[in-house]
């Protein structure tokens, strides 16, 4: 399956239903897409006769700004030392999507998000598995991953992450068939990424989804499954790295997916703060909606200070607040 174009967009669109999780990224050619509209939030006056509810986040807020640096500079030696680090720990490029090659009928698919019994590839599985890996070995020279932050509201910075080679965004997506499809249309042939095999709940989901792309004929995105091993693999390097959540989220997959697969990685949505860093004005929790995120689950803010810790040694940049206009 080759879907590799000159100028290619990484989109990644979560569902979030009532009894699962789903995560589609899309590699799609045509970046022209248009923005959800801005949540707002009510801004509250402070209640000075109960106790400082912020004070944590507060102090979180100021740790956070004395170790970013708006006059960042990419560091070489860094980055390369990093990548080379993650690559030999993760290999992206050769395991991050479950194929032919490597999963063979017979063999067994183990589940990384829940402990269940193994899935057998059967003949059907295994027939609609992609026969290579869909990354080759291409490098992309800029690569935007944009993050669900409420930080994104109002930030201008719609065309200066549309210039970069690859994107990576996120949005929200119906359950029915027809609007789901729909809902894909403007996206073209892009390359859809599905983590069938986190979850048992997940397999039906996304094979359904599979189906249902492969139902409405030409014109759609080609459906691949992500593989739990890439995801198993992952989860160990950011635990020896010191992140010790019980789940790692959609964003910090995607910067490590970036990190392996792009040479200059830029951040952009990523702040786990109901404040702004600038203005001090609360925010929504995404740019689409006010949903908190799970905590017991994830741990936003320790992840955001290991990216932050790369953006100071010079590996990724994470831009916050608003973004200056470029001019062709």
């Amino acid at each position: 399956m080759h879907v590799m174009r000159s100028h290619m967009l990484l989109l990644p669109v979560i569902t979030l239903c009532s009894f699962f999780s789903l995560a589609f990224w899309f590699f799609i050619a045509n970046n022209n897409v248009t923005p959800r509209p801005s949540l707002k939030i009510p801004q509250k006056r402070p209640d000075t006769s109960k106790p400082c509810k912020g004070c944590r986040d507060s102090a979180l807020i100021a740790k956070a700004l004395e170790s970013y640096s708006n006059g960042w500079t990419k560091q070489e030696a860094n980055f390369k030392s990093f990548r080379s680090l993650l690559n030999s720990k993760c290999h992206a490029v050769s395991k991050a999507v479950v194929t032919q090659n490597n999963t063979p009928v017979g063999s067994s698919v183990l589940y990384d998000g829940e402990k269940r019994k193994p899935l057998q590839v059967t003949q059907a599985l295994f027939s609609i598995l992609a026969k290579e890996q869909p990354f080759g070995n291409a490098t992309w020279e800029s690569c935007a991953v944009v993050g669900n932050g409420g930080i994104l509201v109002n930030s201008s910075c719609g065309e200066e992450i549309n210039s970069a080679q690859f994107v990576i965004r996120y949005s929200g997506l119906m359950e029915r068939r027809r609007p789901f499809v729909e809902s894909l249309r403007p996206y073209g042939q892009a390359l859809l990424l599905l983590p069938a095999f986190s979850y048992g709940h997940n397999t039906p989901v996304s094979l359904r989804a599979f189906y249902t792309l492969e139902d409405f004929g030409s014109d759609r995105p080609l459906p691949v499954f992500l593989n739990p091993e890439y995801l198993r693999r992952l989860t160990k390097f950011w635990r020896e790295q010191g992140l010790k959540s019980v789940r790692l989220s959609t964003g910090i997959i995607m910067a490590s997916l970036a990190l392996e697969i792009c040479t200059n990685v830029h951040l952009y949505g990523f702040w786990p703060f109901n404040k702004h860093p600038h203005d001090n004005q609360l925010i929504t929790n995404h740019y689409y909606d006010n949903r908190e995120s799970k905590k017991n689950v994830h741990s936003m803010p320790t992840e955001f200070e290991h990216l932050l810790k790369l953006h100071k040694q010079g590996v990724v940049r994470i831009h916050l607040g608003e973004c200056q206009p470029t001019h062709s």
